[in-house]
């Protein structure tokens, strides 16, 4: 139980997370809960805000030498929490971790630097980095997919950038073994891991010798509840101080209590799920003629109009999402400013299927997590529920986060969930690991576990990608959304808005990335 807030000398803060980090390794899986965690203990070279611009961290400035040539200058005087300085070396070494690392469980963190043709330091505080093909975003790509680790964590000095030469080290990689007891969890963060221990929790403890604004908190405790209602009675009960995403309908119970308060903030984050299209045999779907009906782009826009989004979001989430009809918010660059509504509409749905010869429906297992997004388990029944009633034999199959994550990546599910913000602030952030076709050298489709492959939206996506020009990349983006919506890659349900519930005397910025830092926590008195 933390101390009481009353206590002007409060310093230990306890957080009820949702979703558990599945590892300490800032560079082992993509998702939230990890990049959340890792944020404490590491910085990027680019941060971003609560409302996700970006500003100066690691690096002071960032510019253009030329179209494939970015050039960043380094924050000096900046110590690792080993009291190791920070230095050009740093960004070196941990670009070349993400291109060496052995045991993470997506490719994720190597979607950006994989790119990367050459990365010079000329001195101690300068990093250019150089690509193939112009990056307009790469300071955006930073700041979501490089947390810098500490090169005296490995007994080597040689770096260079030689990818293919293990950038002149011979010996073993740092492995998500390696982090998660501690030993090389060395960073520049405002807090420094004391012990990560799965299913039981997180302890850090205030870096002293923070280059930033020190945060108020001495420890803070970090606690998987994957259940709201335990999760909303510790709060109430005084175990924790904040806790993430109550559920929607014990609001009126907060606001209730004097001694709580809330804060709702919408997101980029969409929910979907990604049909198996690549295989003409898939593992959880069965079909009378031996087929995958889900290659047939008839069977797909059936199972959109078969869905009730706005059912979904009015009773299961109470209000508290929005209901998509494309892949990023209305108005997001590259987005349509106003999507067309996907209607709910069984007899359309059942008449699409009749057409494509599945009048009498096949079988279908939808694979969802139980702990990782709102009501995730939730929406998978209620999809299908929805699907059964169209003829689509559906069952579900939810299981943990760090069950899921691995089996799904390597494509072992049939109609998967998935959920993702769009970090980067446009369309590139979903489409460039989602959508776009799989080529894992460019960093092009690394999450596209469905294999989808579409000519023609990579013929418009992949070059909008690499042009510089914003307005002529915004309309390039806004034709690739057409063209995948033509095509239902993936089923776009909602994007969350998320919350946060916390005692009185304490007050929480919430953030569209959605992102619970124990540095944004901070008394009101």
């Amino acid at each position: 139980m933390s101390a009481a807030l009353g206590s002007a000398q409060a310093q230990n803060l306890t957080i009820a997370l949702a979703a558990e980090p599945t590892a300490a390794d800032p560079h082992y899986h993509k998702m939230t809960a990890n990049d959340s965690f890792s944020a404490h203990v590491y910085d990027s070279l680019v941060g971003r805000t609560a409302k996700m611009e970006l500003v100066p961290a690691l690096a002071t400035s960032w510019r253009n030498i030329d179209e494939l040539t970015w050039e960043f200058k380094l924050r000096k005087d900046v110590k690792f929490s080993n009291g190791a300085p920070f230095t050009a070396k740093d960004v070196l070494f941990t670009i070349c971790r993400t291109l060496h690392n052995e045991t993470n469980v997506s490719q994720s963190y190597m979607d950006t630097t994989k790119r990367l043709t050459d990365v010079q330091t000329p001195d101690a505080y300068t990093v250019i980095v150089k690509t193939a093909t112009p990056m307009p975003l790469i300071p955006a790509e930073f700041a979501r997919n490089l947390p810098i680790i500490s090169s005296s964590i490995v007994a080597f000095d040689g770096w260079k950038f030689a990818p293919k030469d293990g950038c002149g080290y011979k010996g073993s990689w740092p492995s998500v073994a390696d982090f998660n007891n501690g030993k090389m969890a060395i960073g520049t963060g405002p807090f420094t891991l004391k012990s990560y221990v799965k299913g039981a929790g997180i302890q850090l403890e205030r870096n002293e010798g923070y280059w930033g604004s020190k945060p108020h908190w001495k420890t803070v405790k970090m606690v998987p509840v994957p259940t709201a209602g335990p999760r909303l009675t510790g709060l109430m009960s005084g175990d924790y101080d904040l806790i993430e995403n109550p559920a929607a309908r014990d609001l009126a119970r907060i606001k209730q209590d004097a001694k709580l308060d809330f804060v709702a903030t919408p997101s980029t984050r969409l929910i979907f799920f990604q049909p198996d299209v690549g295989r003409d045999s898939s593992p959880f779907v069965k079909a009378g003629n031996g087929k995958n009906p889900l290659q047939d782009l008839r069977v797909r826009k059936a199972i959109n109009m078969a869905i009730d989004r706005k059912a979904i979001v009015e009773r299961l989430m109470d209000g508290m999402a929005t209901v998509a009809y494309q892949y990023m918010p209305d108005g997001m660059f590259g987005g349509l400013p106003h999507a067309p509504e996907i209607k709910f509409d069984p007899e359309g749905a059942k008449k699409l299927l009749a057409e494509a010869g599945y009048a009498d429906g096949f079988e279908l297992t939808l694979s969802s997590t139980n702990d990782r997004y709102i009501n995730d388990a939730q929406v998978a029944q209620a999809v299908a529920q929805y699907l059964t009633r169209v003829g689509i034999k559906t069952k579900v199959d939810a299981m943990t986060a760090s069950i899921y994550f691995p089996k799904r990546a390597k494509r072992e599910f049939s109609f998967a969930m998935g959920g993702w913000p769009s970090e980067n602030g446009e369309a590139s952030g979903l489409f460039q690991l989602w959508v776009a076709s799989t080529d894992a050298p460019k960093g092009q489709g690394t999450s596209n576990y469905g294999g989808f492959v579409s000519a023609e939206f990579d013929k418009v996506y992949l070059p909008a990608a690499d042009t510089m020009d914003p307005a002529k990349r915004k309309a390039e983006f806004e034709r690739a959304t057409k063209v995948a919506l033509d095509n239902v890659p993936l089923f776009p349900l909602h994007f969350e808005s998320s919350i946060w519930a916390f005692k009185k005397g304490l007050s929480y910025e919430g953030r569209r990335d959605q992102y619970t830092l124990a540095t944004a926590v901070k008394p009101t008195k």
